[in-house]
């Protein structure tokens, strides 16, 4: 082996030696690189001791009140609603209506053909003077003995009778008529002039839309919360605003099949914004906590068949065991472990430890969800 040789030996030995040496030192390092790359949220203090901080926001406990609801579907009816068609049948001669336009009770909305009886009521009306005549001459002579009471009698009853028959042809014409029942908006047309319509045959569709009706079930959990005077409030898909009805009647019992309860409530719909035939989605309150404890549901974590939450004290984040109560879509009540005036932790709970140093950037208002 020339000396070259050994020089090269003797160097990538020392190199090895060396190197076995640092080993423990660099795989530190490398560690607390990587570290610090992974956990961006984690400050390091400046104190020297290696301590961490954690970034955090947080909520102060306040007692408020919280309403549970329970939420069901429901359907959009008409207050009243019918199919309209003339109590006599005949040739449609008068159409007095637009197709979707409003109308008032007592409204006229079409006619058949009823000559033949006015012909008869103007027959009829031209004998009262006559009968009348009769009546007063027979009661003057009856005053003077000069007829019998039986003769008085008979004169009064024709003339009663052609007045019941002159009340009988009115009556006829009347149903030659087709008028609104009750105010409301008219449907679509289903017949032209002309036609001979029978009491079967439906002229139209007339629809009371103000105020409207919603009809919706409960199950047997709930039905103690439905009376009339229940105050409710539904949405519609597609539709961002809330509106508020009130329950005016409850079915008198189950449905046998289906184990709810029917009800409806009454909606003004001013404007007949809304129209009849929409699903809802109803929303109910049954009962109403005050002073009640809540926290945001993301703060809470279960653990070990425990659930925790994490306070803020003198710096630090303390694990607290708590009880839980009602829950809302995005809230828990807190029956036990939590005071009013605590400070609850609501983000980086999953990195929080017992005793961690935190810093709170923000102190987070509370959105109620009444």
């Amino acid at each position: 082996m020339n000396r070259k040789t050994k020089i090269a030996l003797i160097v990538v030995i020392v190199l090895f030696i060396a190197g076995m040496a640092l080993y423990p030192k660099v795989k530190e390092y490398l560690s607390s690189e990587e570290e610090t790359t992974e956990t961006p949220d984690v400050k390091v203090n400046n104190g020297g001791k290696g301590r961490t901080t954690l970034n955090v926001n947080a909520q102060i406990l306040k007692p408020e009140v919280l309403n549970d609801y329970f939420r069901n579907k429901g359907l959009l009816l008409p207050d009243e609603e019918v199919d309209l068609s003339f109590e006599t049948s005949g040739k449609i001669t008068e159409i007095h209506f637009k197709e979707g336009s409003n109308v008032r009770k007592g409204q006229l909305l079409a006619k058949v053909n009823d000559k033949p009886l006015q012909a008869e009521l103007k027959k009829l009306e031209a004998q009262i003077p006559l009968a009348q005549d009769r009546v007063f001459r027979q009661k003057s002579l009856l005053a003077k003995d000069a007829v019998s009471q039986e003769a008085y009698e008979s004169v009064n009853t024709e003339l009663e009778k052609l007045m019941a028959d002159i009340e009988l042809v009115k009556s006829r014409i009347a149903q030659t008529e087709l008028r609104a029942p009750f105010d409301g908006v008219i449907g679509l047309r289903q017949v032209s002039e002309g036609t001979y319509a029978s009491p079967s045959t439906i002229i139209t569709h007339l629809t009371k839309i103000s105020p409207l009706k919603i009809e919706f079930s409960v199950n047997e959990s709930q039905i103690n919360n439905i009376k009339a005077g229940t105050s409710l409030t539904f949405t519609l898909d597609n539709d961002m605003n809330k509106y508020h009805a009130t329950v005016y009647a409850v079915e008198s019992n189950l449905d046998r099949q289906t184990l709810t309860l029917k009800a409806r409530a009454m909606y003004p719909n001013p404007g007949g914004h809304l129209k009849p035939g929409l699903s809802t989605n109803v929303e109910i309150k049954s009962r109403e906590i005050r002073n009640a404890l809540v926290v945001p549901s993301l703060s809470v974590i279960a653990e070990m068949g425990r659930d925790i939450v994490y306070v803020y004290k003198e710096g630090k984040a303390h694990q607290v065991v708590i009880k839980k109560g009602m829950r809302t879509a995005s809230s828990i009540q807190i029956l036990s472990g939590l005071n009013a005036g605590d400070t609850i932790l609501t983000t980086g709970v999953m990195q929080l430890r017992d005793g961690l140093p935190v810093q709170i950037d923000r102190i987070e208002e509370r959105s109620t969800e009444n």
